[in-house]
């Protein structure tokens, strides 16, 4: 009786004293936002993009719809694309002029 009374008080003092670890566990850390994607979004039902690019993720764009839903959208769409040469070509030419 005594061991048993020993042990569950050794058990407490070990998890009362350990300190918390700030770590996600890896299965939160290495999961995509992005899951499955929209291939037919039309730009006016978005109000805004965001991007995400992370080491164990491809990247990943996430539109924000009038109407305050999140999906995620297909990188690959043409508008889209073209949207992110435009942007990298605005980027570019204010490097330049600074």
């Amino acid at each position: 009786m005594d061991v048993k009374l020993l042990a569950v008080a050794a058990a407490l003092t070990v998890v009362i004293y350990t300190p918390p670890s700030q770590a996600k566990p890896i299965s939160l850390v290495e999961r995509c936002y992005c899951r499955s994607t929209v291939n037919n979004l039309p730009k006016g039902y978005i109000r805004e993009l965001r991007f995400i690019h992370t080491p164990n993720c491809p990247f990943q764009v996430i539109a924000k719809l009038k109407s305050n839903k999140e999906v995620c959208v297909n990188p690959e769409i043409r508008w889209l694309q073209q949207y992110l040469k435009n942007a990298i070509n605005k980027m570019k030419k204010s490097k330049k002029a600074n």
